[in-house]
C-alpha cells in the first residue's frame, strides 16, 4: 500500500552532535529511536546570532546539553513547538530555564488523560507563553516563520514556513520516512486530509520534518500521502464488503505484513477513516464509533 509513496530515508547524523544541512538550519538529533521517531527527533535551530529553537525534544539531559552546546554563543529568542507529543514539547523546559527564551505554540494537548496511547503520549504540562494561529508570524534576526494551523495527527499541530529559506517544517504532519499515525479522538481524519490539501497548495521547495530526511519534492509526496489514505479508505470499503466488521478483523487483513506491535496504532488510524467515512456518509455504526464497534456500509 505504501509502495506508491517516494519515501526518503537515508540521513548521515550522530547523536549529541550539530549538523547545518543548510544554511542557517541547524539540528540535533535526540536519541530517542522507535517505531514512531525513526532516529529520533530532530530538534532544529534557525538564524545565528539569535536563533530560534524549533521541536526542543525529549527531556533528555544529554540532549538538552548538545542544544546548548549548539547555540553556545548564541542567543535563544524563540523557543517554538509543532506539537505536544512527548517526543517534540518536553524539552521546552529545561531549554527555557537555560535561556530565558519564551515558548510559541498553538496550545495545550488536545487530548484527554487515560485516552489510547500510541506513540509517544501527550505532554499535559506544556502551555505556551505565547499562542500561535494560523498565519500569524515569528520574526527574529535575519529569518521569518509563518504558523500554519495543521490539525489531523494532533488537534493543536503546527508547521511554520521558513520565508528566508523558502522551507517548511513540517512537524510530524509531512514525514518522508514513514506515513503519520492519525489517533483519535484527538487525531481527526477529516481535518489531516484538509491539512494536507493546505500544505499541497503552498509553494516551498523543501519540507523540514521532525523525523527523517528533507523532503525535496513536497508537492508530488503530499499528494502520494492523500492518495495513500484514499486506497486506505477503499480497502475499508472492500473490508466490509466480504463481512470485516470490526477494526481487528480489518487490521489484521490490512496490515498483515505490519509487525504485530504496530497493530494498535494501526486500529487507531482505521477508526480516523472510519469515523471520517461516517462523517462523509459511506459508513455507518450502531453504535459510537470506537475500537469495539462494528461497522457496516452505508
Amino acid at each position: 500500500m505504501a509502495d506508491e509513496i517516494p519515501f526518503v530515508r537515508d540521513i548521515a547524523f550522530e547523536y549529541g552532535t550539530v549538523a547545518e544541512p543548510a544554511p542557517l538550519i541547524r539540528r540535533v538529533i535526540a536519541r530517542n529511536p522507535s517505531a514512531f521517531t525513526f532516529h529520533g527527533t530532530g530538534t532544529y535551530i534557525v538564524g545565528k546570532g539569535r536563533v530560534a529553537v524549533i521541536d526542543p525534544g525529549p527531556d533528555l539531559p544529554a540532549h538538552v546539553d548538545a542544544v546548548l552546546a549548539a547555540i553556545r554563543g548564541e542567543t535563544v529568542s524563540h523557543i517554538v513547538v509543532t506539537h505536544t507529543h512527548l517526543d517534540h514539547s518536553p524539552a521546552a523546559r529545561p531549554l527555557k530555564a537555560a535561556t530565558g527564551a519564551p515558548t510559541y505554540g498553538f496550545g495545550p494537548h488536545g487530548g484527554e488523560r487515560g485516552g489510547p496511547q500510541v506513540e509517544e503520549g501527550g505532554d499535559y504540562g506544556f502551555v505556551p507563553d505565547h499562542a500561535l494561529r494560523d498565519g500569524d508570524l515569528v520574526r527574529g534576526q535575519g529569518w521569518t516563520l509563518e504558523a500554519i494551523h495543521t490539525p489531523g495527527h494532533t488537534s493543536n499541530h503546527l508547521c511554520f514556513a521558513f520565508k528566508e529559506a523558502n522551507a517548511l517544517f513540517s512537524g510530524d504532519h509531512v514525514m518522508g520516512w514513514s506515513t503519520t499515525v492519525v489517533s483519535p479522538p484527538d487525531g481527526n481524519m477529516s481535518a489531516y486530509m484538509a491539512s494536507l490539501a493546505k500544505l499541497e497548495a503552498r509553494a516551498e521547495a523543501t519540507f523540514w520534518p521532525t523525523h527523517g530526511p528533507p523532503i525535496p519534492e513536497p508537492k508530488r509526496f503530499v499528494r502520494a500521502l492523500a492518495a495513500h489514505r484514499r486506497a486506505r479508505e477503499a480497502q475499508i470499503l472492500d473490508c466490509l464488503a466480504s463481512g470485516r466488521e470490526t477494526i481487528p478483523e480489518m487490521v489484521a487483513h490490512m496490515y498483515k505484513d505490519v509487525p504485530p506491535d504496530l497493530h494498535v496504532a494501526a486500529g487507531q488510524t482505521v477508526l480516523a477513516h472510519l469515523i471520517h467515512m461516517i462523517e462523509t456518509g459511506r459508513v455507518r455504526s450502531e453504535s459510537m464509533p470506537g475500537p469495539r464497534a462494528r461497522y457496516a456500509l452505508a
